[in-house]
């Protein structure tokens, strides 16, 4: 499983971000990591400089191979609480569609 990380210009400290997202969203979708072929985040602050709250979102996006990709948003206060609320509803939307999955077969 391949995990893309995007950010806009209003994201501070790349790298640091990368690493914690790395291992939030690994982590949380480990169980389906066999069928995940990519996750793509994409992490933005829709204010920008000034102060608001829940600003700070976090898509994830996952491609699971044979199906479409699924996709999750969270918005939160903190960088941090958006990716692990992503990261929660991306393992729950996926566990889901890959138990249907299971049952089909």
């Amino acid at each position: 499983m391949k995990i893309q990380i995007n950010t806009d210009h209003n994201i501070e400290g790349r790298e640091r971000f990368a690493a914690h997202v790395d291992a939030v969203v690994a982590k949380a979708l480990s169980h389906y990591s066999t069928h995940i072929s990519r996750v793509e985040v994409h992490l933005s602050d829709e204010n920008g400089a000034k102060y608001g709250e829940n600003d700070k979102r976090c898509m994830l996006e996952a491609r699971v191979e044979g199906r479409q990709p699924t996709a999750v948003t969270c918005d939160a206060e903190t960088m941090e609480l958006a990716i692990t609320g992503a990261a929660d509803k991306l393992k729950h939307a996926l566990s889901s569609t890959l138990g249907r999955l299971k049952e089909h077969r």
